[in-house]
């Protein structure tokens, strides 16, 4: 009688070079590196009885051999995709027991909304802000960035190398690298790491697009953000295969704590599929501080105070 494994990190069925996270009835969305075992050390032999500890190291490789065995033995069942895409990522792992390793982040649905929340928008509360959830946009759920605060619904086959791709996705997140203090400056330089994360290379180093073959600047300017001086920068951006897509940074000082600027990031991808371009101007116009509905922004809008 076959017991469906729990949850953990397997080989991919999709893309074995990776591992991917199993939550126990399905396959999520959230891929990372292989890490390496360590072989532990062999017990010392007890003193005056050198073939005991021979004997201990013996069983040792045998062990090891045998754990090998079995994972590549999970690899081949899990890579078996007969031709048919999108029914391999269905096929419950056989691996044995999953990687357990503490470098990589967890998945995590903290993102799902709570009974208590306001299901219209997100609570960024690290960087004092509230984000509107638009029609065709949900919370964030079992995703590798811990700053994802939106995502269009569902997934497509990336169209280079092998993965689950999504039409939009929003971050948000704290700038600490630099001291510095101008969002124009900020969202200037951060515009092209911001397409090259969405576009180029992913956190395992796939290249889901085949790459970015060229930019163009669609606009850039001044625009208040939660009653905050801010300034950003959009690209559309050309890929190697697939329509490519729109990317902005957006720059502001946060309202709360030390003002530390926030980069809010924006991917969208061009063509039919990918949201509406008019949603970033939505989203930017409904950031609000936590705590505070009656403040808001857009371009065009009064500029506020700014560090």
């Amino acid at each position: 009688m076959s017991m469906t494994p729990p949850p953990g990190w397997y080989r991919d069925p999709s893309y074995p070079l990776v591992e991917r996270w199993w939550d126990g009835t399905a396959w999520t969305d959230h891929r990372r590196q292989p890490e390496v075992p360590t072989q532990p050390p062999a017990p010392p032999a007890p003193s005056g009885n050198g073939g005991s500890g021979r004997a201990k190291a013996v069983a040792l490789t045998a062990a090891g051999a045998v754990l090998v065995a079995s994972i590549a033995t999970g690899a081949v069942l899990l890579g078996k995709d007969d031709g048919k895409g999108e029914a391999a990522t269905k096929t419950t792992p056989t691996a044995p027991a999953p990687a357990t390793g503490t470098g990589s982040p967890s998945p995590s649905a903290s993102a799902s909304a709570s009974p208590s929340e306001d299901p219209s928008k997100v609570v960024d509360e690290l960087n004092g802000i509230t984000l509107p959830l638009l029609d065709g946009w949900v919370r964030p759920k079992y995703v590798a960035e811990d700053d994802m605060v939106m995502t269009t619904p569902g997934t497509y086959d990336c169209p280079g190398d092998p993965g689950l791709c999504r039409h939009g996705r929003v971050l948000s997140r704290t700038v600490t690298a630099n001291d510095e203090k101008s969002p124009k400056i900020l969202a200037e330089r951060d515009i092209e790491d911001a397409a090259d994360a969405s576009y180029d290379r992913d956190l395992v180093d796939s290249r889901p697009y085949r790459g970015i073959t060229s930019h163009q600047v669609v606009k850039s300017g001044q625009v208040a953000v939660a009653g905050r001086a801010g300034y950003f920068v959009r690209w559309r951006v050309r890929t190697g295969v697939g329509p490519g897509g729109y990317v902005e940074s957006l720059a502001f000082p946060s309202s709360v704590g030390s003002e530390s600027l926030v980069i809010v990031r924006f991917a969208f991808d061009a063509g039919p599929d990918g949201p509406p371009l008019a949603d970033m101007d939505r989203i930017t116009k409904g950031i609000r501080p936590v705590g505070d509905s009656g403040t808001g922004g857009g371009v065009g809008s009064s500029i506020g105070p700014s560090t």
